[in-house]
């Protein structure tokens, strides 16, 4: 059997990186297809993991977990200490899920490294809050360029980014894909759903828009909420649910920012709320209840949040940049991410065009079906035996 190692640093991450890496691990797993896989820990992993799949700790002193929070990063001998555990594996190749964690391999030996996007090379001055960590960033990925046998992505147009951006050759590039959870599908218990307002106080009979998803800068949240005006003046009774972690423990964020904005104004104080962050079922029940998910991300490499929604069978406003309109497909409205009137307007549209928002939802079931992570692992095997064997 051909051995997998995997880099499973980012396993305890709540989303992003960690949903991508767990996700595709337990579908690589379910495929008897000649793979046999070990996951790298740092430390021990707090979530469980697929049977079959062999573990080893390393040991490092910072998990990356901790090391994503804060000011704090991974220092020299935390990544030697990976090195180390990494080279005592006698795989046939190593995987990266995400350039993100990279550390230096020192043996020599196929290796694939994901790359999900150039967020941080389009926009260095929203994602790192000093010009040092860009520079260490870009070292980072230098290094894992170099390091890789082949690199990989999660859509046509991170790989375009990657040729374009970090001159990535396209015949080096695997484009894989990602999927939702079971978790996320229609809910037909209309207790339940209306469960899930109320736990929020969001009256039953109100328009419901949804954000799902961190809040670095780029993530473009507070034209969204600057939006919200525009949109009340049209249908005042409409209500915007804020889903993420507000501690701002993880990355660097303007969690500050949105709060004051949302409350500016006496209209927009009472129509946004801010949940938190809530579990997979309590957000699969919140998704199903609204009417849209907004995603007004200045770029995404692939926008997972979106794929969840519309397996919920609930329409996407979505920005008309990076990988979105490649998932979304015609689940949606579009807009101009850089124009929060842009937003207003089909924010608007959705909620008081007679059916359109039951039209964009079947539609939206019908995108969402064209996504698997079982699909996601299969194209994945493809680039780990193009490692093995490059033609």
């Amino acid at each position: 059997m051909t051995h997998i190692a995997i880099d499973a640093t980012p396993w305890d991450n709540e989303r992003g990186f960690g949903r991508f890496t767990r996700n595709l691990v337990a579908a690589l797993a379910a495929r008897d297809t000649g793979f046999r896989y070990t996951l790298l820990f740092d430390q021990e992993p707090t979530r469980p993991v697929p049977d079959g799949v062999e573990t080893c700790i390393a040991g490092s002193e910072l998990s990356m977990s901790e090391a994503s929070s804060g000011a704090k990063a991974r220092g020299g001998a935390d990544l030697l200490t990976m090195a180390r555990a990494a080279r005592r594996i006698d795989c046939d190749v190593f995987f990266y899920p995400a350039v993100y964690s990279y550390f230096p391999l020192p043996a020599r030996r196929p290796t694939v490294v994901c790359y999900h996007d150039t967020i941080p090379e389009r926009f260095p001055d929203l994602i790192f809050p000093k010009k040092l960590n860009f520079r260490l960033w870009q070292a980072k990925c230098w290094l894992a360029k170099k390091q890789a046998t082949r690199i990989m992505t999660i859509s046509q147009a991170s790989a375009d980014d990657l040729a374009r951006i970090l001159h990535i050759p396209a015949d080096r590039t695997d484009i894989i894909t990602e999927g939702a959870e079971p978790i996320f599908r229609q809910i037909q218990d209309m207790q339940l759903l209306a469960q899930a307002r109320q736990t929020y106080g969001i009256p039953a009979d109100a328009p419901l828009l949804v954000y799902v998803g961190g809040f670095n800068r780029h993530k473009n949240v507070l034209r969204l909420i600057e939006a919200m005006p525009a949109i009340l003046a049209h249908v005042p009774n409409a209500r915007l649910a804020i889903v993420g972690r507000t501690t701002g423990a993880r990355f660097w964020d303007n969690v500050e920012d949105l709060r004051a904005s949302a409350a500016a104004d006496a209209a927009r104080s009472e129509s946004i709320v801010f949940t938190g962050e809530i579990d997979d079922p309590e957000l699969a029940a919140l998704l199903n209840a609204a009417d849209a998910l907004v995603f007004p991300s200045l770029w995404e490499g692939f926008g997972l949040p979106a794929l969840e929604a519309m397996s919920c069978g609930t329409p996407v406003l979505s920005s008309d940049r990076g990988s979105l309109p490649e998932v979304v497909g015609d689940g949606g409205l579009y807009f101009d991410p850089l124009s929060s009137q842009a937003l207003a307007d089909q924010a608007i549209r959705l909620l008081s065009e007679p059916g359109l928002q039951n039209d964009l939802s079947q539609k939206a079931l019908t995108q969402a079906s064209r996504f698997s992570w079982d699909k996601g692992a299969e194209l994945a095997e493809a680039s780990f035996r193009q490692a093995l064997h490059p033609k």
